[in-house]
């Protein structure tokens, strides 16, 4: 990871279940304090317990709940932070990203770090550092293109 305080760390292709009990192993391998971001009917019962002290924070995508101003306001609040998204933001197979992970950088005036879960190397790779620019289909089509070629589990 990159000796950075605060920064947006994308990972992706997310294609299956597995990439969250692989992502949390590396999160704790790695000694790395990351919050993210998860649909609200993940945390129910006592699993919200457990997700919440894994970093979790539950989100409900059906409404309107400004979260990337809240995550920026975050980011304002911490000397640290580090927050990890998935840009599909579901398990299948998507043509576009979201966009929130991009939006909330910019606006936090943080970068974005790059991890692809490369299941036919059974490897995860750490890509440099990102730092938007103000063309966010220029900066989402170069960071797409990074992850050309990466294999998901599905």
């Amino acid at each position: 990871m990159p000796n950075l305080r605060k920064f947006v760390i994308i990972v992706a292709p997310h294609t299956s279940n597995w990439d969250f009990p692989v992502g949390m192993s590396a999160k704790l391998a790695l000694g790395l304090s990351a919050i993210w971001l998860g649909k609200h009917t993940l945390f129910r019962g006592p699993f919200r317990v457990i997700l919440r002290a894994l970093g979790g924070i539950a989100v409900n995508r059906s409404a309107s709940n400004d979260v990337v101003q809240q995550v920026t306001d975050e980011f304002a609040r911490h000397e640290r932070l580090v927050l990890a998204v998935a840009p599909e933001g579901t398990r299948k197979k998507v043509e576009r990203w979201k966009t929130g992970f991009y939006h909330i950088a910019r606006s936090a005036g943080v970068p974005i770090v790059p991890v692809a879960l490369e299941w036919e190397q059974r490897a995860i790779r750490i890509m440099p550092a990102f730092t938007p620019t103000d063309d966010a289909d220029s900066d989402i089509a170069a960071l797409r293109q990074l992850f050309a070629g990466m294999k998901g589990r599905r």
